[in-house]
């Protein structure tokens, strides 16, 4: 018991020093147009004035024919052009310039003109990509594994969520049982806004996304005064219905990086197991270092508790401030 302590402490400090938004990859679009003629889209995160220095690079053969128009939209500065690589791209290398300095990574994503798609990820110190004449379904599916993984431990929202749960639910079949009931509302309006069958605004997710985490606090702190709410009673209940907001906030980002039209089933499921790996590996973490901490510190189990709550409902109010204020800007 007291190691969950000292673990929540250490997790809290850490929750502390972090910044609310979730950290995105770069993303390439290569799409081709015409025989030899390509448009190019290039969105790079941008928080404030801080821009990273990354740019794509073509190989010497590809030539502008309309020049890059850049504008800043929903977070990234966004650029677009179109370009002509005489004899086309098929096996030739790109390069994402910069990308060595940096700790993010790029999502790539080139289009042919029969609409098949290779999606890559290219991270630091892997800063070039060949693109290939034919698509491989083995990269389709361990990219969008990797893109599900990271959007659960990228998203500190996501994380807090699933952490709040952990120290509301006891009985591993009840937690089980209750991130089971996340994972699943999670993808359905996943594959619903990914397919285009439902259209909801990314800010307000946003905002509802972090008052449910602010909820889950309050519910922890009723609890430890002797008062269960809801969620310690039906905790998969809870889990559904903030399962289905949180999906369509990985919808929003899973729309800026898209679907490869010859493998989307590949593409959904492989994302929808990546989060839920992710899920299960940030369990096991939390439970891990608990199970290695609990001889630390006389701070009890309660207390760590109490002093999570506030930590998580603090942040997750700053949050919800932050991103309501979004909304005007």
């Amino acid at each position: 018991m007291k190691g969950w302590a000292a673990c929540i402490g250490l997790f809290v400090l850490l929750m502390g020093r972090v910044a609310a938004h979730e950290m995105r990859p770069a993303y390439l679009e290569i799409r081709e147009t015409a025989p030899a003629t390509y448009d190019l889209l290039w969105k790079l995160p941008v928080r404030g004035e801080r821009r990273m220095q990354l740019a794509p690079r073509l190989p010497d053969p590809c030539q502008a024919l309309v020049p890059p128009a850049s504008y800043v939209a929903g977070g990234a500065q966004v650029a677009r052009w179109t370009v002509r690589c005489d004899g086309g791209l098929g096996g030739r290398r790109v390069e994402i310039s910069g990308l060595d300095d940096t700790v993010t990574e790029v999502l790539a994503r080139v289009v042919r003109l029969d609409g098949t798609t290779q999606t890559v990820r290219i991270r630091p110190g892997e800063s070039t990509f060949t693109i290939q004449a034919s698509p491989s379904m083995l990269a389709v599916s361990g990219a969008y594994l990797w893109l599900g993984v990271e959007h659960i431990w990228r998203g500190l929202d996501h994380l807090l969520f699933v952490f709040a749960l952990l120290l509301i639910v006891s009985g591993w079949r009840r937690l089980a049982a209750t991130i089971t009931a996340f994972t699943v509302a999670h993808s359905i309006p996943l594959v619903s806004a990914t397919l285009g069958w439902v259209q909801v605004p990314q800010q307000p997710v946003e905002a509802v996304i972090a008052l449910s985490i602010l909820f889950l606090a309050t519910e922890l702190v009723h609890g430890l005064r002797g008062r269960p709410a809801l969620t310690a009673r039906q905790p998969w209940i809870v889990a559904f219905v903030f399962g289905l907001l949180h999906g369509f906030g990985f919808a929003g980002a899973l729309a800026e990086v898209g679907l490869p039209q010859h493998a989307i089933p590949v593409a959904l499921l492989f994302s929808n197991l990546g989060v839920e790996l992710g899920q299960v590996d940030f369990v096991a973490v939390v439970s891990a270092l608990g199970w290695l901490l609990r001889g630390l510190g006389p701070l009890s189990i309660r207390q760590g508790r109490l002093a999570a709550s506030y930590a998580i409902g603090g942040l997750a109010a700053l949050w919800t401030l932050e991103r309501i204020a979004g909304f005007w800007v």
